[in-house]
């Protein structure tokens, strides 16, 4: 039994699997392949590999270290100031010095032009793996510093980017305000024109991940604006540069009229401070359009999809982590007798060898794994969407769009149960400070929420995304799965899993269907009210897609005779295959049922119901 410890948490030394992230990379994805395109054409699996390595050794030197620190240690607002860890600053310019903010980004703007999946969505999984609140300031600055990209000026490039992609500036984005969180129609920050080529900008933000701090030189926001007598709803909503230091004529910084007017104390993710942000509380704010007028919210979106997309990968990391620190204790602690033994006398046996906890660390294994999966399919759509032209990227485009609001909220909301699972393993310890699964159950908690809440992404998937391009979108994803069942069916031990797959994809039609004849005939609202059930029950045919294409690969691989080692790396994971088959696709039986027999109670309900 460990003994207890005063400051420390008892950590353990993995938080993700090596082994398993090349998996994805090289057996199930064939990253590789992407090399033919002549915008990678210059790397290779050794600069893959070598890149790896050195988020790993940076996970393990910098990241690892502060993970309980930050979280005891959390920014603190100060006369005005947000003070962070000083180690967010050392952390800010070595992402700068190892390329880690712009390695998609081209040659010719200071990037590295690697595979989305390799320059971003693999170093986020490790660090974020590592210390979630310590990897959120340099992935929120490649997010803006993409926008920018993609949309600035070539003088806007020219004054941000080089200093961003440095680690010296951070970026974030800005949207929420007092009155509109998800309903972007309310912003009130107001955007007035000038003849100095700047606007006059004026309002406030919250909720604004790492919107101020004194762990870099200046904070650029990315802020979506309202232009004064711009139309009403979303189509008057534009984009602005607003920094908080504006770039004087002899390059020198002054304040830009941007304040911190506090910041909220969180129940996890406490290394990175959550602001709230004054704009022109002295008129003299400016900000700089980004793109044309009022088509601001069409840009945002490229960042708050890649930021959808961040968070599922968060929410695994941190999942990842806890799944490795209980698996760490179940093999180390001994608790209890197998219930076959009759000797009271005989030595206890680590808790992994009870059958109920095997079972919590299969379905850990199950989410952080499949999410995983997910992840990086969707990672690949991405740079092959970026290599692709005409109907090709178009298809790309939207098989990565229909997933986006998957892959943000499933790995969000099995990310708590996984690391509740986690913290359950632990017993009485796991609900204390010496061990980590506490916080990681602090910090995972976020995700559901952040850019854009669970209910939000229901109705993204349900409401828009299934019906795009007269649902094109979700017969491309169809097709994609069917292929999977395809691969897998020549497979005597993996044909009766296809057979279910191919069942939940019958099903899954079935209850779409369904669900637009009651667009049709009943209305938004009765064909909304169970968006985020319909988002639960994708989600889970979505990642059991994924197990079935991991099992095809571990099958196939097998068969070769590999080694120990890799023999029981493939073996665990048709274990964790079979558990997800087994345990949870088919709760997609219940959900259908309420799908597909809804009665309309969360529409008709009278809010006199809920009182006493």
């Amino acid at each position: 039994m460990p003994r207890r410890r005063e400051r420390g948490k008892h950590m353990a030394e993995k938080f993700i699997s090596e082994r398993n992230l090349k998996f994805l990379l090289y057996e199930l994805n064939d990253i590789e392949s992407l090399l033919k395109y002549p915008y990678f054409a210059d790397h290779s699996k050794e600069v893959f590999d070598m890149l790896m390595d050195t988020a790993m050794r940076m996970s393990k030197d910098l990241f690892k270290p502060l993970f309980e620190e930050m979280d005891r240690k959390a920014p603190e607002y100060i006369n005005g100031e947000v003070k962070v860890h000083p180690k967010v600053r050392e952390i800010m310019r070595a992402a700068g010095e190892g390329g880690w903010i712009a390695s998609s980004f081209p040659y010719d703007l200071g990037g590295q032009q690697l595979p989305f999946t390799v320059g971003i969505m693999l170093p986020t999984a490790i660090f974020g793996s590592a210390n979630y609140s310590a990897s959120v300031y340099h992935g929120l600055t490649h997010g803006a510093a993409g926008l920018i990209v993609s949309f600035g000026t070539q003088e806007m490039k020219d004054a941000y980017l080089p200093r961003m992609i440095a680690g010296e500036w951070q970026g974030t984005m800005a949207l929420t305000e007092p009155q509109a969180g998800s309903s972007l129609t309310d912003l009130t920050t107001t955007a007035t024109p000038t003849d100095q080529g700047y606007y006059k900008i004026k309002g406030q933000k919250l909720f604004i991940s790492a919107g101020d701090h004194d762990g870099c030189d200046n904070v650029i926001h990315l802020a979506l604006v309202r232009i004064k007598d711009a139309p009403p709803g979303i189509k008057g909503i534009s984009l602005f540069i607003i920094p908080k230091k504006r770039i004087k004529e002899d390059g020198s910084l002054e304040p830009n009229d941007v304040n911190c007017a506090g910041i909220y104390h969180k129940l996890g993710y406490r290394g990175a401070p959550i602001t709230q942000l004054a704009f022109g509380e002295n008129d003299d704010c400016r900000g700089w359009l980004v793109g044309e007028a009022n088509k601001g919210l069409g840009y945002m979106f490229q960042m708050m999809n890649g930021a959808r997309i961040d968070v599922g990968l968060g929410a695994t990391a941190i999942s990842s982590a806890a799944y490795y620190a209980s698996l760490e204790y179940a093999k180390e602690r001994p608790q209890g007798r197998k219930l076959t033994s009759k000797d009271p006398l005989s030595p206890q046996i680590p808790i992994i060898e009870h059958a109920d906890i095997r079972r919590m660390l299969l379905f850990q294994k199950a989410v952080v794994e499949g999410s995983l999966a997910l992840l990086f399919q969707c990672g690949i759509y991405e740079d092959l969407e970026h290599v692709t032209e005409g109907e090709e990227r178009e298809n790309y485009n939207l098989l990565l769009e229909l997933l986006t609001p998957v892959a943000k909220s499933y790995p969000s909301e099995m990310g708590i149960l996984s690391c509740s699972t986690g913290l359950q393993i632990l017993g009485g310890y796991g609900f204390c400070e010496e061990f980590p699964l506490e916080q990681l159950y602090r910090d995972v908690r976020i995700h559901p929420i952040h850019e854009g809440t669970t209910g939000i992404q229901g109705m993204d998937l349900l409401g828009r995304k299934m019906m795009m391009k007269k649902g094109k979108a979700a017969q491309l994803y169809l097709a994609e799965v069917r292929k999977a069942i395809a691969d897998a069916e020549g497979d005597a031990e993996l044909k009766p899993f296809a057979d279910k797959l191919t069942e939940a994809v019958a099903l899954l039609e079935k209850v779409t269907a369904h669900q637009f004849g009651i667009a049709a005939k009943q209305g938004p609202e009765m064909f909304l009210a169970d968006a985020t059930v319909y988002l639960e029950f994708f989600g889970v045919i979505a990642i059991a897609w994924q197990w079935l294409r991991q099992a095809t690969v571990a099958q196939k691989a097998l068969a070769h005779g590999p080694g120990e080692a890799d023999a029981n790396f493939y073996q665990g994971k048709l274990a964790a295959f079979r558990y997800f088959f087994g345990y949870e696709l088919p709760k997609i039986q219940g959900l259908s049922d309420r799908l597909l027999h809804g009665d309309g109670l969360t529409v008709t309900l009278k809010n006199e119901y809920f009182e006493d």
